[in-house]
């Protein structure tokens, strides 16, 4: 009888199961969802989900079992110490002798894991810290098998997170308080492990067409990313602004810092993983590049910053895996990272810092070229040019910034892809970014610091393009074709012109403004006022909504630099607007 009660009880079970997470009437599923909870609270949970794990024909009823096992140790009110350590054991045993069990299975079973040892951290038995021995159970898994090696990185990395993870239901003093404890005696100890299973990578031939090394490589990278990303001293910076982000790595680790080899480590993988893996190598890089000054003496942040700018050349000079969208991104972080954490004073002392600011410049003038392939990383790319010409009037060395050669060209490059682009767009149809006007006006006033430097060029090249497509638009609004292509084209590239004079306008700096400056903006400021006074004169024809937002924002833009309080009288940009 008791046999015939357990299988008809798996068989209602493994029902629910497909209701849950795979079924597709909405009633059913609310009703499997109804019957979750009420198999957590009954007093046989735990003997249904041991079912479950050994009895059950599909991975969706290990998964339920998983589910239930979850929420079971995270109650408020916890689950003997006893009890909790048998789960744990028995997930522990139960993976190592089910290596090959589905990829969300085993996820779902050491999340379980996971937050048994976080809630149990300060808890004791015989005089141990019992929940604390995960760390040496997990390397009995890396002696294993490939599989076995993975799920104990797995359960390492999905530890790492969960002590980084607030639990809003719990006092944010006791996670701070565990996070902490696991900082200090913990994570530094898996980092060490993790740079030495990549280390063994390295050192033997990788056989990347076996989908187990693969992955095996894939979830050590992620450990160490999430051993990079934890919370360190509790602050939670918000994540949306990561290009401001400063990692604050321990004193206690600065060994593996100074060592050349760990750096090194890490652009050895970019160069010899492919995309999928060396994406996240160079994530692991921005960490690294994104460490606190602090850590370090100044000889020491000079020679760390020098082996950083040393990888930056070996990965512009070979170049091909940035030609992967993601490869693409996460270096554009990286650079941006670098100006973020160090100052142009100190990367002009580096000894490759010339060959590197070209290869950079080059790199980023391609990058605006292809204006079409990965725009949201443009962002990145500006920040760092618009920080670094920023930074010239702070900079005290003797050594050349060359920024003065590099920055117009920048420039120049954002200005005609941008006015390139048009024709693309209109003629194929296609996403036209000026309807994008928050990307535009961010990457507008990231341009507006670069392109005062050497403004005579930038200068120079606006009044060109401006009066060339000012006279093509006039001729063709007395053509008797009407509204073509051509015309939508014109409007465009016009549109873009305005944009840009308002930005360059609105870069002035009061204190470092020169008369013939203030002369060069009049110039600019005096060819959008004749476009208005065209448009308004040619009313209803002329109107354009793009142009009409592009004299806004030049208008807000002259309002802020040239109107008010401020404005001296002798500016030479009087004497244009008379």
């Amino acid at each position: 009888m008791l046999i015939f009660f357990l299988l008809k009880s798996l068989a209602e079970l493994e029902v629910l199961c497909t209701h849950l997470y795979i079924g597709t009437d909405l009633t059913q599923r609310i009703e499997a969802e109804k019957a979750l909870l009420e198999l957590i609270d009954s007093p046989e949970c735990l003997s249904k989900c041991q079912l479950l794990l050994e009895q059950g024909t599909t991975s969706y009823a290990q998964l339920l079992a998983a589910t239930c096992l979850s929420k079971l140790v995270n109650r408020v009110s916890p689950l003997p110490i006893e009890q909790r350590i048998d789960i744990r054991n028995y997930i522990l045993n139960y993976v190592a002798s089910q290596p090959k069990l589905a990829p969300f299975v085993i996820q779902a079973l050491i999340q379980v894991i996971a937050k048994i040892t976080k809630l149990g951290w300060f808890e004791v038995q015989k005089d141990q810290f019992v929940f604390r021995e995960i760390i040496a159970d997990v390397k009995k898994f890396l002696q294993g098998t490939v599989e076995h090696c993975i799920i104990g990185v797995m359960i390492l990395s999905e530890l790492t997170q969960e002590m980084n993870l607030v639990d809003y239901s719990r006092p944010s003093a006791k996670h701070r308080k565990i996070a902490t404890s696991f900082r200090d005696t913990s994570l530094k100890d898996i980092l060490v492990l993790a740079c030495s299973l990549l280390k063994e990578v390295l050192a033997k031939p990788l056989n990347l067409q076996d989908q187990y090394q693969q992955n095996l490589v894939m979830q050590v990278l992620k450990l160490v990313l999430n051993c990079l990303n934890f919370d360190f001293i509790g602050s939670s910076a918000d994540e949306s602004a990561d290009d401001l982000c400063t990692v604050q790595i321990p004193t206690t680790w600065r060994t593996i810092f100074l060592e050349p080899e760990t750096l090194d480590l890490f652009f050895d993988l970019y160069h010899s993983l492919p995309p999928l893996l060396s994406q996240l190598a160079l994530s692991c890089l921005v960490q690294f590049a994104s460490t606190r000054r602090s850590l370090f003496s100044s000889p020491e942040r000079a020679k760390y910053l020098g082996n950083l700018i040393k990888g930056v050349k070996r990965i512009l000079e070979n170049p091909q895996g940035l030609s992967d969208p993601g490869n693409y991104h996460e270096f554009c972080r990286f650079l941006a990272r670098l100006k973020t954490n160090y100052q142009l004073g100190e990367l002009v002392m580096v000894k490759e810092y010339p060959e590197v600011i070209r290869l950079i410049a080059n790199f980023t003038i391609t990058s605006l070229q292809h204006w079409e392939f990965a725009p949201n990383s443009v962002h990145y790319l500006l920040t760092l040019w618009q920080r670094m010409v920023a930074s010239v009037p702070f900079v005290k060395s003797a050594e050349p910034h060359l920024l003065d050669t590099y920055a117009p060209e920048i420039t120049k490059a954002f200005i005609t892809s941008r006015l390139e682009s048009v024709a693309i767009v209109v003629r194929d149809h296609l996403d036209d970014p000026l309807d994008d006007t928050a990307t535009v006006f961010q990457q507008l006033e990231q341009l507006c610091t670069v392109s005062r430097c050497e403004y005579e060029k930038t200068c120079t090249l606006l009044v060109q393009l401006f009066d060339q497509n000012a006279q093509n638009y006039q001729k063709l609004l007395h053509s008797a074709s009407g509204i073509t292509v051509d015309m939508a084209i014109q409007e465009g590239r016009l549109a873009w012109l305005v944009y840009l004079v308002g930005t360059v306008v609105g870069g002035r700096l009061t204190y470092i403004s020169t008369d013939e400056h203030d002369a060069m903006d009049g110039e600019l400021s005096c060819r959008v006022f004749q476009l208005i006074s065209l448009m308004d004169s040619g009313l209803p024809q002329c109107s354009n909504e793009k142009i009409e937002l592009a004299i806004l924002w030049f208008l807000d833009q002259f309002r802020k630099t040239y109107v008010g309080d401020q404005l001296q009288r002798t500016s030479k940009i009087c004497i244009f607007l008379n």
